[in-house]
């Protein structure tokens, strides 16, 4: 709910400014203190030629601020041109990022409150993270370099973690938060997609191309149910499709078109706990002006209702995770 009051927006300024997250100057109204991405500026080193992320890390907020977070890296460990690890829950509320000082993973609630540090990840220079969609689970691949070292799943407030098998790479959560999906390169040059329930047990399957090969993958909170977004055809004029797959059962859905022209890219996407899918889609390369827009899709026609839109403009564009 939006709130017109002037007390109210410096308040909730005050108590981001106090978790190291500084307003920026844009639209000084009044909101609930939400997330709609976060975007780092793209330096270019002339001499290696080469561009890197530079400055710090700023969140695009809800009710149109945007925010600076200080204490987040910009930059991965020994690797000046890939950027540092940084996630935003679906809601908003809630974001992970490696701390500048030591590159040590925080979790920390955008609203105020006590941050949370994660255990040391000392060598872990490809380590990517991912929240669960009300933020209270982090899943962190720690890529295959020095060594390789399998997935976490961390449960914030307890510390509690699951292991997931040596070798599998992070998708994403379910839509409810409970399964996560990954990944695995296998040796005939095919790759097997794998829903594990938290809880214990797990799905897995060698899906068709059409799906493995997807933009972007979404669990439905069935914990079976994927949505998979493939990209468009500029050369033959066809546009976006969207297609479930059942990890259980092996079946692929017919499919629909997006109402989207065809480079039009599916930037993430996620799978709501009311069984509704949400999608974020732009246009425009890194260094260039990214529209970006927030969509409701219907897996079956394909019908695309438009929840959001806004605009980031001359940045290296990365996470993007819409609050519902």
């Amino acid at each position: 709910m939006r709130h017109p009051s002037v007390t109210a927006a410096l308040l909730a300024s005050a108590v981001i400014g106090g978790l190291g997250l500084t307003p920026g100057a844009a639209h000084a109204q009044a909101g609930t203190p939400a997330a709609r991405a976060a975007w780092i500026k793209s330096c270019h080193d002339k001499k290696d030629d080469t561009d890197y992320p530079c400055g710090h890390w700023k969140l695009v907020m809800r009710d149109g601020r945007q925010v600076v977070v200080r204490d987040a890296a910009g930059s991965k460990v020994g690797a000046k041109d890939e950027t540092a690890a940084f996630a935003i829950s679906a809601d908003g509320r809630v974001l992970a990022y490696q701390r500048a000082r030591d590159h040590r993973l925080v979790v920390q609630p955008v609203t105020g409150g006590p941050a949370k540090l994660l255990p040391k990840s000392a060598g872990a220079v490809n380590l990517s993270v991912m929240l669960s969609p009300k933020g209270d689970r982090v899943m962190i691949d720690y890529g295959n370099e020095p060594v390789s070292r399998p997935i976490k799943v961390i449960t914030v407030a307890t510390g509690q973690t699951t292991t997931l098998p040596l070798g599998d790479s992070m998708l994403g959560f379910s839509g409810d938060g409970d399964e996560v999906l990954t990944s695995r390169d296998l040796s005939d040059n095919t790759t097997r997609l794998a829903a594990y329930r938290l809880g214990g047990g797990s799905i897995k399957r060698t899906p068709p191309q059409v799906v493995y090969g997807a933009e972007a993958l979404a669990l439905a909170p069935d914990g079976r149910t994927v949505a998979a977004f493939i990209a468009g055809n500029a050369d033959r004029k066809k546009p976006p499709r969207v297609r479930t797959y059942d990890l259980e059962s092996g079946e692929l859905s017919a499919g629909a078109d997006l109402p989207l022209t065809p480079d039009t890219e599916a930037e993430t996407a996620w799978w709501g706990p009311d069984g509704r899918i949400r999608a974020t889609v732009r246009r425009g390369d890194d260094g260039e002006a990214a529209v970006v827009r927030v969509l409701t899709v219907d897996p079956q026609s394909g019908k695309a209702t438009q929840t959001d839109a806004y605009t980031i403009s001359n940045t290296k564009f990365e996470h993007v995770e819409a609050g519902k």
